[in-house]
């Protein structure tokens, strides 16, 4: 048999670590995601189960493989008409995921966790749990009642997000919808029910996210707050100058008041590339008429086939955003709003996914990756989730009531 010797072996071993970069290094105290969308099918369907093999980007199997661990799971509602019957639509629909997540907690007790405070994270990952926390995207779900919010909070929410796609009852919108009604640019920020839910937020100790809301509603918010701001999904408009991004100006503003920005992992909000996204859009219309629908469902249709094998062609033409492109926003905001005001959201199943972190397995590929930018471990601890649970900690210590 041949034997290397001790310098034969010693090259071995440097060769298999560097062959594993991001396996081979140590793993941040805890990596927290603040963004992951689920289907309105979720748990209802083998392959929206958390615990089961799965197409969706975070179950079971991808947090435990990768290295991720917690998730602020999305309750997340379209917008729709400003009316009774539109906001009793929407409130029923948030209670659809506020059940399905209550499912999977029940269904796999043993794997992951609720938690409703920052210590409970800290606890769940001693414990070698996993932890699952509950956003809400867009505030339209409260439906123009401000007792839904304290329920929102007793089902465990701990962050709000103030809009979406589309003004509302709350505020402006970073991305006006005309089929909504919306006039090309904002003419207020907050309305009045937005102050009250702004003010709620605070005296319960749920985050207020500004994520997806226009200029004048997040200066309005800032203006308002008595306690720290996040943005839960939003990258740097410097870089890629999306109105979803935020300015260096906006970026400064909410580090001020004590708060933190996700870095968001979506696309077309790390790169301009407008011929990536006319084919994405074709494919989606093709995909939806060929289903014999007159508009694309991810839900419905990103699962199929044709939908699949034309993305890996559009992937092929138009190769997607790249990790280290992320990675490039991270830099630029921390360069900005200071290195405690910054960390990660992925945006999974609901548009995120990049070339080398394209699902929860690659979440050490993101850790190596913002390595290679030049981040420590104690940069890197800050980002992956320290940011944000010194800022949630902050947020719950100001909170004047507990649940109303």
């Amino acid at each position: 048999m041949k034997t290397f010797g001790l310098l034969g072996g010693a090259i071995a071993l440097a060769l298999a670590l560097a062959s594993t970069p991001a396996a081979a290094q140590k793993d941040p105290p805890i990596t927290l995601d603040t963004h992951v969308d689920i289907p309105f099918a979720y748990m209802h369907e083998a392959r929206f189960d958390f615990g089961k093999q799965t197409p969706m980007q975070v179950d079971l199997d991808k947090m435990r493989r990768g290295g991720l661990d917690a998730v602020f799971f999305i309750v997340y509602v379209d917008q729709g008409p400003l009316t009774p019957a539109g906001y009793a639509h929407a409130v029923s629909q948030a209670k659809r995921k506020y059940d399905a997540i209550d499912l999977m907690l029940k269904t796999y007790p043993n794997d992951i966790r609720l938690a409703t405070t920052p210590e409970q994270v800290r606890a769940n990952k001693a414990a070698g749990k996993l932890s699952a926390m509950i956003g809400v995207e867009n505030g339209y779900s409260l439906g123009h009642d401000i007792k839904n919010l304290d329920i929102a909070y007793k089902r465990g929410a701990r962050y709000v997000g103030l809009a979406h796609m589309g003004n509302n009852d709350l505020c402006t919108s970073s991305t006006p919808e005309a089929d909504l009604g919306d006039t090309p640019l904002p003419e207020y920020g907050l309305t009045d029910f937005g102050r009250a839910v702004v003010k709620r937020d605070n005296e319960l100790g749920i985050m207020v996210d500004v994520s997806h809301s226009s200029d004048a509603c997040v200066r309005d918010v800032l203006a308002l707050s008595t306690s720290p701001v996040i943005a839960s999904h939003s990258s740097s408009r410097a870089i890629d100058p999306h109105p979803r991004n935020l300015s260096d100006d906006l970026l400064r503003a909410i580090a001020a008041k004590g708060g933190v920005i996700q870095g968001v992992a979506v696309g077309e909000f790390i790169k301009l590339d407008p011929a990536r996204d006319l084919a994405v859009k074709a494919l989606q219309a093709q995909v939806a008429k060929q289903a014999g629908d007159k508009s694309f469902d991810s839900e419905k249709h990103e699962y199929l086939p044709a939908y699949i094998e034309g993305m890996k062609r559009i992937d092929a033409a138009f190769p997607p955003a790249s990790v280290d492109e992320y990675v490039a926003h991270i830099k630029h905001m921390v360069q900005v709003a200071g290195i405690d005001h910054v960390g990660i959201a992925s945006d999974f199943d609901g548009g995120g996914g990049l070339g080398g972190w394209s699902d929860a397995t690659q979440t050490r590929s993101l850790t190596a990756a913002l390595r290679k930018a030049g981040f420590n471990d104690v940069d890197i601890a800050k980002i992956w989730g320290g940011n944000l649970l010194r800022v949630w900690d902050e947020v719950t210590k100001r909170a004047t009531v507990h649940g109303g």
